[in-house]
C-alpha cells in the first residue's frame, strides 16, 4: 500500500481513477453515498452492510444501481460459513418440512468501539449494523420471505457509548403465516471464547435443525433422532463470488434481489423500533 494514491474525499478519487471495482466501506451513515457515487459513474461496487441506513437512502441506491445497470454486492459472509450452508441444505432436502418458526440471536462482545458508532447519523441502529447478518441469514436458509416486522431497541447497561443501542428483539411475519424471531445484544463477556455467539433455529413441520458454536450444527426429524451434522458443505467467500460474477460471468450466489430483499427487512425492523408500530416489509 506504500505506493497507493490517497484521497480525502471519495467522489474525487472516482473521478480520477478508473477502477476495476469500487468497495464501499465507510460508516453505516456514509455507505449510501459511497454506493451511489460509484455506480453513477458505471463502476461494479461491492459495499459493507447494509447499503443504506434508511428507506429513502435505500431508494436513492436501488435508483442508481438499477438506472446505470451496475453489478452490486453486499458483504454478507455468514452465508457462506459450512455450518449455516448445511442447514440451508437440510430445508432444501426436505428433512424438517416447510419452516414455518425461526429463531435466532447475535450476541456480541462490546469491546472498543470507534466514535462513529455512538452516533446515530453514522452508526443508524444495532439493527442495522448487525441485524442484517441474521436477517439475511433466516430467509436465505429458510426459504422463506419476511411479511411484516415488529422491533424493540434499547441503551441499557454501560455509559459512554451514546447512541449505540446495546439490546434489540425483532418479530417477523413470514410469508407462509409462520413466525420468526431474532434478538441482540452486546453483552458477551470479555471471557468468552469467540467474538460472537450467533445462533440460528429452523423449526418445520418434520423436524428441527439449529446451529450454535456449543453444539454445531444440528438436526432432528420425525424419523431420526437428535445428531450432529459432521459432513459439511465446503465453505466460500462472498469478495471472490462477487468478483467471479463480474469477471467471469459466474452466476452471482447472493443476487441483487437477494441483497435488495435483506436490506428492505431490515429497514423495515429499524423503522418499528424508531416509531414504535409494526412495519411491512
Amino acid at each position: 500500500m506504500a505506493n497507493a494514491r490517497r484521497y480525502d474525499d471519495f467522489r474525487g478519487m472516482l473521478k480520477a481513477e478508473k477502477p476495476d471495482v469500487v468497495a464501499v466501506c465507510n460508516t453505516n451513515g456514509q455507505r449510501a453515498a459511497g454506493v451511489i457515487a460509484a455506480a453513477e459513474r458505471k463502476f461494479p461496487v461491492i459495499a459493507e452492510k447494509p447499503l443504506a441506513a434508511s428507506r429513502a437512502e435505500l431508494n436513492a441506491v436501488k435508483k442508481a444501481v438499477d438506472g446505470n445497470g451496475v453489478p452490486v454486492g453486499m458483504l454478507l459472509p455468514m452465508r457462506y460459513a459450512p455450518p449455516y450452508r448445511a442447514l440451508k441444505r437440510i430445508v432444501e432436502s426436505g428433512d424438517i418440512g416447510e419452516v414455518i418458526q425461526i429463531s435466532s440471536q447475535k450476541s456480541y462482545k462490546l469491546g472498543n468501539r470507534p466514535e462513529w458508532f455512538k452516533k446515530q447519523e453514522t452508526y443508524g441502529s444495532t439493527i442495522i449494523w448487525i441485524g442484517v447478518h441474521m436477517i439475511d441469514l433466516m430467509s436465505w436458509a429458510s426459504g422463506r420471505k419476511f411479511a411484516e416486522a415488529a422491533s424493540f431497541m434499547g441503551r441499557v447497561g454501560f455509559q459512554g457509548l451514546g447512541d449505540m443501542e446495546t439490546t434489540t428483539a425483532t418479530s417477523f411475519s413470514l410469508d407462509n403465516g409462520g413466525t420468526a424471531t431474532l434478538h441482540m445484544d452486546y453483552c458477551l463477556p470479555e471471557t468468552a471464547t469467540a467474538h460472537g455467539d450467533d445462533r440460528l433455529r429452523l423449526s418445520g413441520t418434520k423436524g428441527v435443525a439449529e446451529y450454535m458454536a456449543a453444539t454445531g450444527a444440528t438436526v432432528a426429524t420425525a424419523s431420526s433422532k437428535p445428531a450432529r451434522i459432521t459432513e459439511l458443505p465446503a465453505g466460500g467467500s462472498v469478495f471472490v463470488d462477487f468478483l467471479d460474477h463480474v469477471f467471469n460471468g459466474k452466476a452471482a450466489s447472493l443476487t441483487k434481489q437477494e441483497i435488495y430483499a435483506v436490506c428492505d427487512a431490515t429497514v423495515a425492523a429499524h423503522e418499528s423500533a424508531v416509531h414504535h408500530k409494526m412495519v411491512r416489509v
